[in-house]
């Protein structure tokens, strides 16, 4: 199978403010934008097959800077959790929320008001990230990276799916703004190759004969770079 890069967008003046964005359209701060084009520095080393986005600005803007040039496919099933009533309130006020424990420790039984639960925020985001992993598989072999621009707790879900983890313990992840995670899934377990990582890329390109699609793990951690 594919490899995916989950990129989280820059950081944005929503969390300079401190305030959840949730889908408003909130732009990127200068530091956001700077994170953005650093991490555009990595991945235009790397022959992404695909990238795909959330609708919000902030993704798409994050892309512009990142990786010039190129139109990514917009998918609904990226964007943020629908946080409802909770959009744009400071997090300081969130957190006397009777609802702000559930979310923090049993956030599979969150439902925001007038919004989306947290469990079918990761049942779709999941949904699409393995629907358009299989796509690019198909379309380019299983040896393809491709990237996938979307939100914190969006890509902490996704991550935590792949871990083999209870939705109720993907706050124990981190996703930084700009930061880089990458999943490579294969026919009986994914594998997490990257958490939350800033530095150089050019390791995920695989060598000539990489086994892109094996499911054994590497027995003393192995040589990395898909080896």
């Amino acid at each position: 199978m594919a490899t995916v890069l989950l990129l989280r967008h820059g950081r944005t003046t929503s969390n300079v403010s401190g305030e959840l964005a949730g889908r408003r359209p909130v732009e990127l701060d200068d530091t956001g934008r700077g994170q953005a084009a650093r991490a555009g520095e990595r991945l235009r080393a790397l022959p992404l097959a695909a990238v795909v986005t959330s609708p919000l600005i902030r993704c798409r803007t994050t892309l512009e800077l990142a990786l010039p040039g190129v139109t990514p496919v917009v998918d609904e099933g990226l964007t943020e959790c629908g946080y409802g009533d909770w959009e744009g309130r400071p997090l300081k006020e969130l957190a006397q929320d009777p609802l702000w424990p559930v979310v923090q420790q049993h956030p599979s039984a969150a439902v925001f008001p007038n919004g989306e639960a947290m469990a079918a925020m990761s049942a779709r985001a999941v949904a699409t990230i393995r629907r358009w992993d299989a796509k690019v598989t198909a379309e380019h072999g299983p040896d393809a990276l491709w990237l996938a621009c979307s939100h914190g707790d969006v890509i902490k879900a996704i991550i935590a799916d792949a871990m083999g983890l209870h939705l109720d313990q993907f706050q124990r992840i981190v996703a930084d703004p700009a930061s880089v995670s990458v999943i490579r899934y294969t026919p009986t377990r994914p594998f997490i190759v990257r958490l939350n990582d800033t530095a150089d890329l050019a390791s995920l390109i695989p060598p000539p004969a990489a086994q892109a699609e094996r499911s054994e793990a590497a027995v003393g951690g192995g040589a990395g770079g898909g080896v």
